[in-house]
């Protein structure tokens, strides 16, 4: 039988962070940043006394959720579209700007679907070099050409944990040419405390070249239920919106991102909690000789250049005591790990082994 002939598109295929070990239970997932703490006591209990009509499409344009977030982060609703997740508001981005043999810039490591959906869209992907595993303005800079149409970068910045900070990403924006787009990825701004560091939205509210993109899987604990929204001049929105499928985000879905907005007591507490793990873990690995980048996220990236025992042998050695990381060979970094910010008792239980492994 002929199968039609379909495109070849020549990408790896994303790999998130595993979830299981063979036929090992009660897995300690320590290996896609998820939150600590899951989804807020108060938005399970508002979602319980709610009666949620399933057979009846959602509303399309997610309007009461945009309202809350219009409402909560001083913004304009009309410049706000919600997607399946900000990975879905990466496609749409990409299909609107790109067309074959254009050029899309990101880190040298990054988000790795920024990448696959600028391949599928037919442009080529440029990387921009990294300083000591940090963006560089001055590499991405370099980079530009001709064909560039957008630039791609999460700050802070995933897998690594660094972030470039308010002068760096203002002279970026002004140094770059006024007809690319400049796509910042907020995913991680609310574990961000440090004072030289203000997010995407915050810095680019009011610009015709910037678009923010922003999730609730972080720290909302939200990430099954796939919910994400961008913001941007509303020319781009009106016209994301020619091309975002109907009903994208379940009813669910939207109900819980608007619940979760609202009990900001459960995102402090969620923050704080990270804060104080970070500053625990980070201690105890460079006793281990286990260099972290800064405290930044709620993940560190490992490197075991200068440990005893390499990346792989720790991993495989926590993954028979249950506990699953993140590779980073699909990011071409060897050698690394990431480690997500667990609950109390799974940070302990990481401590206990990594302690042990060791020794």
């Amino acid at each position: 039988m002929t199968i039609p002939k379909f495109k070849n598109i020549r990408i790896d295929t994303y790999k998130p962070g595993r979830s299981r070990a063979g036929k090992l239970k009660n897995i300690i997932k320590l290996s896609a940043n998820e939150s600590a703490f899951g989804i807020s006591p108060k938005t399970r209990k508002a979602l319980s006394a709610k009666s949620i009509n399933s057979s009846k499409y959602p509303d399309s344009k997610s309007k009461d959720l945009r309202k809350e977030l219009s409402k909560v982060y001083n913004c304009d609703f009309n410049k706000i579209i919600c997607g399946s997740g900000s990975d879905e508001i990466i496609q749409m981005i990409c299909q609107l700007y790109l067309n074959p043999s254009d050029e899309v810039i990101v880190p040298q490591y990054s988000f790795l679907m920024y990448r696959i959906y600028a391949k599928i869209a037919g442009a080529n992907v440029v990387f921009a070099k990294e300083k000591n595993f940090k963006i560089s303005a001055e590499e991405i800079i370099k980079k530009v050409s001709k064909k560039t149409k957008i630039v791609f970068l999460a700050n802070p910045n995933n897998p690594t944990g660094t972030y470039l900070n308010i002068d760096e990403l203002k002279n970026l924006r002004k140094k770059l040419n006024k007809r690319i787009l400049l796509v910042i990825d907020d995913a991680y701004f609310e574990y961000m405390i440090q004072k030289d560091y203000v997010s995407g939205l915050k810095l680019f509210k009011n610009k015709n070249n910037v678009f923010i993109l922003r999730t609730f899987s972080k720290v909302y604990g939200l990430a099954s239920l796939r919910v994400g929204w961008g913001y941007g001049p509303k020319k781009i929105i009106d016209e994301l919106y020619k091309i975002k499928p109907p009903f994208n985000v379940n009813k669910i879905a939207q109900l819980s991102a608007i619940e979760s907005l609202k009990d900001r007591a459960f995102i402090k507490k969620s923050v704080k909690h990270n804060l104080n793990w970070s500053i625990k873990i980070k201690k105890f690995l460079e006793n281990k000789n286990i260099n972290t980048n800064k405290i930044s996220a709620n993940f560190f990236l490992l490197d075991f250049d200068n440990c005893k025992r390499s990346a792989k042998y720790v991993a495989k050695k926590l993954e028979k005591k249950r506990i699953i990381l993140r590779s980073m060979e699909n990011y071409k970094m060897k050698n690394k790990l990431r480690m997500t910010i667990g609950s109390s008792i799974e940070n302990r239980r990481f401590i206990k082994e990594v302690d042990n492994i060791l020794r």
